[in-house]
């Protein structure tokens, strides 16, 4: 392989950082990826407890022809490294009464399904495959690209696509053109929990991504999510990467607006020659980079920004296996309260959404025989609620396995626990590194979209570049996997190189 010259430090291990990494090192660049902990993944890496394993964050993954396309550029095929199972049904939707819903990416079980649930509205469901298929294509070329100068918008791609990107609708109203039924739009909405916001606040355009699973389908991949990015690593270093666990990141070096390297905590300076961060970048601005050297993402203004919600989370390990669906949603009473509580009043909702997945049911390499692991997320406000968790933690833990034992087939929870796991907002910040416990990163407003979103070729220091969920397209697996491409892409373009096209 021709080296292409450049040494390349990438600060964190997690989705976007690999894939980018991965991608480099297959077209010839000297990369090392720094990661804090002893193992890959960030928010996508695996919690071992008790002989039971989770996935700290992701629990399943959409759009995988995204993730098929990264290895394909580098030079490798998915399917020789992972085993994906498609779920169908893809969740089962929880109301407070008891009503369920099956959402299937089958069209004609999909009509039925809302036929059964929802009489006389599923005459709705092939305007909303057509419709938001339509956004979707006129966006996805879009999201695809890079937004560090503001020519981009003149693109003839972004300006065919305007009509479709901005709407002063939300996402429940936009969803309003489709389906009359309150009960039937939340089924379509709930989704706007992976942005981390309000369907009500979300921007109409993320319509496309209930579209997206409906027409794509969801996978679990065995030994659970975490695995993909443990492939990365080792595509990655099947390319000749050098991966450094174990290896936190002080700060950056600088020369003036420049970085330069890393400084490793135990004082060691290393000089590269780009530096790419995946780290939460509200969090890598506040403790990587000298505050004169930040410009607009001073602390003061990144404080000022809007951030996504945060999560509630326990990993329990169950000495006994449940019949049920792989992924459930269970709805609050009042949904819209519970989402206000969240994202206007922050205080914590008397009654609350939750979701659980039942991983066992599809994977027995996650749990011994005859266990079980039970990842149950609970959205709650991030730390701008000033909710102190060191007080309300156990508490909320009760509350939280007290609805899942009145809720969910899994009645005696309490007296299966084998093992446990929690993670509060306050863990979040001060365990992983997120800026503000907001798990889901920046929000999605379109003020903070595209180039209004931190750059991937970062504005403010010269040979350095931004991947994650932080970054432009977005939070999200697949959308983190596109930030890493598109990083890739801005510095093979720097080095006159054009991307891999894989095997």
């Amino acid at each position: 392989m021709v080296k292409a010259g450049g040494k390349i430090a990438v600060v964190g291990a997690g989705p976007g950082g690999l894939s980018c990494a991965m991608l480099l090192a297959s077209r010839g660049f000297d990369v090392t990826v720094f990661e804090k902990e002893g193992e890959v993944g960030g928010r996508n890496a695996p919690i071992h407890k008790g002989g039971f394993t989770f996935d700290t964050g992701p629990t399943f993954l959409m759009m995988r022809y995204i993730l098929d396309e990264i290895f394909a550029l580098s030079g490798r095929k998915s399917d020789d490294y992972l085993k994906f199972t498609r779920l169908e049904p893809m969740y089962r939707l929880v109301f407070h009464d008891g009503a369920e819903f099956f959402p299937t990416t089958d069209r004609a079980k999909m009509g039925s399904e809302i036929a059964r649930a929802f009489p006389g509205e599923e005459g709705g469901l092939a305007r909303f495959y057509s419709k938001e298929k339509k956004r979707l294509e006129m966006l996805a070329p879009c999201l695809q690209k890079d937004y560090s100068n503001f020519s981009a918008f003149v693109r003839p791609t972004f300006i065919a696509a305007i009509p479709y990107l901005f709407t002063n609708n939300s996402l429940y109203e936009n969803l309003g053109n489709y389906f009359r039924a309150e009960r039937l739009r939340l089924c379509f909405t709930f989704q706007a929990k992976y942005l981390g916001m309000s369907p009500w606040e979300c921007p109409g355009v993320f319509t496309m991504i209930p579209y997206v699973e409906h027409e794509y389908g969801i996978y679990h991949v065995e030994g659970g999510l975490n695995m993909i990015s443990k492939a990365m690593a080792k595509v990655f270093e099947e390319h000749g990467g050098k991966l450094r666990l174990g290896f936190p990141i002080k700060r950056l070096v600088l020369a003036g607006k420049a970085a330069r390297g890393v400084e490793l905590e135990n004082g060691e300076k290393l000089l590269f020659d780009e530096v790419v961060i995946n780290a939460d970048f509200a969090h890598a601005m506040t403790h990587l980079v000298e505050p004169k050297a930040l410009g607009r993402y001073s602390e003061a203004n990144l404080r000022k920004k809007r951030y996504s919600c945060s999560t509630f989370m326990l990993y329990l390990g169950l000495d006994k296996k449940y019949d049920f669906t792989h992924h459930s949603i269970f709805l609050a009473e009042d949904y819209r309260a519970n989402i206000d509580d969240i994202s206007v009043r922050k205080r914590l909702s008397e009654d609350f959404s939750f979701y659980i997945q039942n991983a066992s049911a599809t994977d027995p390499t996650l749990a011994p025989k005859g266990k079980s692991t039970i990842y149950v997320l609970v959205p709650v406000p991030n730390n701008t609620s000033g909710i102190d968790w060191k007080k309300e933690a156990d508490a909320f833990r009760n509350r939280v396995l007290d609805a899942v034992e009145a809720r969910t087939p899994i009645k005696d929870i309490r007296k299966h626990i084998e093992a446990e796991h929690m993670i509060t907002p306050a863990d979040w910040e001060s365990g992983h590194g997120v800026f503000l416990g907001a798990t889901f990163n920046l929000a999605h407003n379109l003020t903070q979209m595209l180039y209004f979103r931190p750059h991937n070729r970062f504005e403010e220091l010269e040979n350095c570049y931004l991947v994650g969920g932080g970054t432009h397209p977005g939070s999200g697996l697949p959308t983190i996997y596109e930030s890493g491409r598109i990083t890739a892409e801005l510095i093979l373009k720097k080095y006159r190189l054009s991307q891999a096209t894989g095997p």
